[in-house]
Protein backbone atom coordinates (compact mmCIF):
# COMPACT_ATOMS: atom_id res chain seq x y z
CA UNK A 1 0.00 0.00 0.00
CA UNK A 2 1.11 3.56 -0.69
CA UNK A 3 2.84 4.80 2.48
CA UNK A 4 0.96 8.11 2.57
CA UNK A 5 -2.36 6.31 2.12
CA UNK A 6 -1.41 3.96 4.97
CA UNK A 7 -0.88 6.97 7.25
CA UNK A 8 -4.17 8.50 6.10
CA UNK A 9 -6.00 5.30 7.00
CA UNK A 10 -4.61 5.45 10.54
CA UNK A 11 -7.16 8.10 11.56
CA UNK A 12 -8.51 7.18 14.98
CA UNK A 13 -6.13 4.23 15.31
CA UNK A 14 -2.91 3.77 17.27
CA UNK A 15 -0.93 7.03 17.60
CA UNK A 16 1.26 7.88 14.61
CA UNK A 17 4.94 8.25 15.52
CA UNK A 18 6.95 10.84 13.59
CA UNK A 19 10.37 12.42 14.06
CA UNK A 20 12.61 14.71 12.05
CA UNK A 21 15.79 13.34 10.48
CA UNK A 22 18.51 15.08 8.51
CA UNK A 23 21.26 12.52 7.89
CA UNK A 24 21.86 8.88 6.96
CA UNK A 25 22.87 7.63 10.39
CA UNK A 26 19.97 9.14 12.30
CA UNK A 27 17.46 8.15 9.62
CA UNK A 28 18.62 4.55 9.67
CA UNK A 29 18.51 4.34 13.47
CA UNK A 30 15.03 5.87 13.68
CA UNK A 31 13.75 3.72 10.83
CA UNK A 32 15.05 0.55 12.44
CA UNK A 33 13.50 1.63 15.75
CA UNK A 34 10.06 1.76 14.14
CA UNK A 35 9.34 5.44 13.53
CA UNK A 36 6.59 5.66 10.90
CA UNK A 37 7.22 9.11 9.43
CA UNK A 38 10.60 10.76 8.99
CA UNK A 39 10.29 14.46 8.23
CA UNK A 40 13.27 16.12 6.62
CA UNK A 41 12.16 19.43 8.03
CA UNK A 42 13.42 22.91 7.35
CA UNK A 43 14.18 22.95 11.08
CA UNK A 44 17.55 21.69 9.81
CA UNK A 45 18.29 25.36 9.26
CA UNK A 46 18.65 25.79 13.00
CA UNK A 47 19.70 22.43 14.45
CA UNK A 48 22.04 21.39 11.63
CA UNK A 49 23.14 24.54 9.78
CA UNK A 50 23.17 27.00 12.69
CA UNK A 51 20.82 29.62 11.26
CA UNK A 52 18.55 31.59 13.65
CA UNK A 53 15.34 30.30 12.02
CA UNK A 54 14.00 28.37 9.02
CA UNK A 55 13.84 31.33 6.65
CA UNK A 56 17.42 30.78 5.47
CA UNK A 57 16.83 27.24 4.20
CA UNK A 58 17.03 26.66 0.43
CA UNK A 59 15.95 23.92 -1.95
CA UNK A 60 19.60 22.91 -2.24
CA UNK A 61 19.78 22.37 1.52
CA UNK A 62 16.59 20.32 1.50
CA UNK A 63 17.60 18.09 -1.41
CA UNK A 64 21.06 17.46 0.06
CA UNK A 65 19.64 16.22 3.36
CA UNK A 66 16.79 14.31 1.75
CA UNK A 67 19.26 12.29 -0.28
CA UNK A 68 21.09 11.30 2.91
CA UNK A 69 17.90 10.35 4.76
CA UNK A 70 16.60 8.35 1.80
CA UNK A 71 19.77 6.25 1.84
CA UNK A 72 19.16 5.37 5.49
CA UNK A 73 15.41 4.82 5.75
CA UNK A 74 13.66 1.86 4.14
CA UNK A 75 10.32 1.47 5.93
CA UNK A 76 9.27 4.93 7.16
CA UNK A 77 7.41 7.44 5.02
CA UNK A 78 9.90 10.17 4.10
CA UNK A 79 8.36 13.65 3.97
CA UNK A 80 10.29 16.68 2.72
CA UNK A 81 9.53 20.27 3.69
CA UNK A 82 9.08 22.77 0.90
CA UNK A 83 11.31 25.62 2.15
CA UNK A 84 10.35 29.27 2.19
CA UNK A 85 9.90 30.92 -1.24
CA UNK A 86 9.82 27.52 -3.00
CA UNK A 87 6.03 27.55 -3.48
CA UNK A 88 5.20 31.15 -4.31
CA UNK A 89 3.07 29.97 -7.24
CA UNK A 90 1.36 26.69 -8.10
CA UNK A 91 3.94 26.13 -10.83
CA UNK A 92 6.81 26.70 -8.38
CA UNK A 93 5.16 24.33 -5.92
CA UNK A 94 4.93 21.53 -8.49
CA UNK A 95 8.46 21.99 -9.84
CA UNK A 96 10.06 22.09 -6.39
CA UNK A 97 7.95 19.24 -5.02
CA UNK A 98 9.23 17.09 -7.87
CA UNK A 99 12.79 18.09 -6.96
CA UNK A 100 12.19 16.90 -3.40
CA UNK A 101 10.75 13.62 -4.70
CA UNK A 102 13.73 13.16 -7.00
CA UNK A 103 15.97 13.62 -3.94
CA UNK A 104 14.14 10.90 -2.01
CA UNK A 105 10.93 12.34 -0.56
CA UNK A 106 7.79 10.23 -0.80
CA UNK A 107 5.57 13.16 0.18
CA UNK A 108 6.00 16.90 0.72
CA UNK A 109 4.81 19.36 3.36
CA UNK A 110 4.00 23.04 3.05
CA UNK A 111 2.77 25.65 5.50
CA UNK A 112 -0.59 27.41 5.37
CA UNK A 113 -4.28 26.81 4.85
CA UNK A 114 -6.83 28.55 2.65
CA UNK A 115 -4.14 30.55 0.83
CA UNK A 116 -2.34 27.38 -0.26
CA UNK A 117 -5.19 25.29 -1.68
CA UNK A 118 -4.38 25.99 -5.34
CA UNK A 119 -0.78 24.89 -4.78
CA UNK A 120 -1.73 21.80 -2.78
CA UNK A 121 -4.15 20.76 -5.49
CA UNK A 122 -1.56 21.26 -8.23
CA UNK A 123 1.00 19.12 -6.39
CA UNK A 124 -1.47 16.32 -5.71
CA UNK A 125 -2.59 16.35 -9.36
CA UNK A 126 1.00 15.43 -10.22
CA UNK A 127 0.71 12.34 -8.04
CA UNK A 128 2.76 13.69 -5.11
CA UNK A 129 1.18 13.23 -1.64
CA UNK A 130 0.97 16.39 0.48
CA UNK A 131 1.01 16.85 4.24
CA UNK A 132 -0.57 20.08 5.48
CA UNK A 133 0.72 22.34 8.26
CA UNK A 134 -1.40 24.75 10.32
CA UNK A 135 -0.99 26.65 13.56
CA UNK A 136 2.31 28.30 14.23
CA UNK A 137 4.12 28.59 10.89
CA UNK A 138 7.90 28.88 11.35
CA UNK A 139 8.41 30.32 7.86
CA UNK A 140 6.21 33.28 8.90
CA UNK A 141 8.19 34.09 12.03
CA UNK A 142 9.32 37.49 10.76
CA UNK A 143 5.80 38.60 9.86
CA UNK A 144 4.43 37.27 13.14
CA UNK A 145 7.35 38.70 15.13
CA UNK A 146 8.08 35.48 16.99
CA UNK A 147 6.68 32.06 17.79
CA UNK A 148 3.11 32.35 19.09
CA UNK A 149 0.52 29.85 20.25
CA UNK A 150 -2.56 29.56 18.05
CA UNK A 151 -6.21 28.93 18.88
CA UNK A 152 -6.50 31.51 21.63
CA UNK A 153 -9.74 33.07 20.38
CA UNK A 154 -12.90 31.81 18.69
CA UNK A 155 -11.83 33.66 15.55
CA UNK A 156 -8.45 31.92 15.51
CA UNK A 157 -10.06 28.54 16.08
CA UNK A 158 -12.51 29.18 13.25
CA UNK A 159 -9.68 30.15 10.91
CA UNK A 160 -7.77 27.00 11.82
CA UNK A 161 -10.86 24.86 11.32
CA UNK A 162 -11.64 26.38 7.94
CA UNK A 163 -8.05 25.85 6.86
CA UNK A 164 -8.08 22.25 8.06
CA UNK A 165 -11.32 21.46 6.25
CA UNK A 166 -10.10 23.11 3.05
CA UNK A 167 -6.83 21.19 3.14
CA UNK A 168 -8.73 17.97 3.76
CA UNK A 169 -10.97 18.57 0.75
CA UNK A 170 -7.96 19.43 -1.41
CA UNK A 171 -6.59 15.94 -0.74
CA UNK A 172 -3.82 16.20 1.88
CA UNK A 173 -3.25 12.85 3.60
CA UNK A 174 -2.48 14.28 7.03
CA UNK A 175 -2.14 17.58 8.85
CA UNK A 176 0.55 18.85 11.21
CA UNK A 177 -0.77 21.13 13.95
CA UNK A 178 2.01 23.16 15.55
CA UNK A 179 1.69 25.09 18.81
CA UNK A 180 -2.11 25.00 18.75
CA UNK A 181 -3.76 25.18 22.17
CA UNK A 182 -4.96 21.74 23.30
CA UNK A 183 -8.71 22.40 23.17
CA UNK A 184 -8.43 23.79 19.64
CA UNK A 185 -6.23 20.92 18.46
CA UNK A 186 -8.72 18.43 19.89
CA UNK A 187 -11.63 20.14 18.15
CA UNK A 188 -9.89 20.04 14.79
CA UNK A 189 -8.85 16.41 15.28
CA UNK A 190 -12.42 15.41 16.06
CA UNK A 191 -13.86 17.35 13.12
CA UNK A 192 -11.69 16.25 10.20
CA UNK A 193 -11.36 12.84 8.56
CA UNK A 194 -7.58 12.87 8.08
CA UNK A 195 -5.00 12.29 10.83
CA UNK A 196 -3.63 15.25 12.75
CA UNK A 197 -0.04 15.13 13.94
CA UNK A 198 0.72 17.51 16.76
CA UNK A 199 3.79 19.31 18.00
CA UNK A 200 3.40 21.54 21.04
CA UNK A 201 -0.36 20.85 21.18
CA UNK A 202 -0.50 18.99 24.47
CA UNK A 203 -0.97 15.29 25.07
CA UNK A 204 -3.69 13.14 23.48
CA UNK A 205 -5.07 15.98 21.36
CA UNK A 206 -4.06 14.66 17.93
CA UNK A 207 -3.86 11.36 16.04
CA UNK A 208 -0.08 11.35 16.31
CA UNK A 209 2.92 13.34 17.42
CA UNK A 210 6.02 14.70 15.74
CA UNK A 211 9.14 16.00 17.43
CA UNK A 212 12.48 17.39 16.38
CA UNK A 213 15.02 14.62 16.92
CA UNK A 214 17.50 16.90 18.67
CA UNK A 215 14.80 17.76 21.24
CA UNK A 216 14.20 14.07 21.91
CA UNK A 217 17.84 13.03 22.30
CA UNK A 218 19.04 16.28 23.90
CA UNK A 219 21.69 17.11 21.32
CA UNK A 220 20.84 20.82 20.94
CA UNK A 221 21.12 22.31 24.45
CA UNK A 222 21.19 25.96 23.39
CA UNK A 223 17.43 26.08 22.88
CA UNK A 224 14.87 23.57 24.14
CA UNK A 225 11.20 24.32 23.36
CA UNK A 226 8.98 24.41 26.46
CA UNK A 227 6.89 21.52 25.13
CA UNK A 228 9.91 19.29 24.38
CA UNK A 229 10.25 16.01 26.27
CA UNK A 230 13.94 15.02 26.14
CA UNK A 231 14.59 11.30 26.58
CA UNK A 232 18.37 11.61 26.68
CA UNK A 233 21.16 14.15 27.16
CA UNK A 234 23.33 13.45 24.15
CA UNK A 235 25.03 16.84 24.35
CA UNK A 236 26.65 15.99 27.69
CA UNK A 237 27.60 12.52 26.42
CA UNK A 238 29.38 14.04 23.43
CA UNK A 239 31.11 16.63 25.60
CA UNK A 240 32.26 13.99 28.08
CA UNK A 241 33.48 11.62 25.39
CA UNK A 242 35.38 14.45 23.68
CA UNK A 243 37.07 15.47 26.92
CA UNK A 244 38.09 11.86 27.53
CA UNK A 245 39.53 11.71 24.03
CA UNK A 246 41.50 14.89 24.71
CA UNK A 247 42.70 13.44 28.01
CA UNK A 248 43.98 10.33 26.20
CA UNK A 249 46.02 12.65 23.99
CA UNK A 250 47.49 14.34 27.04
CA UNK A 251 45.58 17.55 26.55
Amino acid sequence: MNKARFIQNRKGGPPIAALTAYDYTTARLLDEAGIEILLVGDSLGMVVLGYPDTTHVTMEHMCHHLEAVARGAKEALIVGDLPIHSYETASDAVINSQKLVDAGAQAVKLEGGLNQIEKVTAIIEQGIPVMGHLGMLPQSIKEEKGYKKKGKTEQEIDQLMQGALALQESGVFSLVLESVLPHAARLITEKIRIPTIGIGCGENTCDGEIAVISDVVGSYPWFVPPFAKPKADLASVITRATKEYLKDLGK
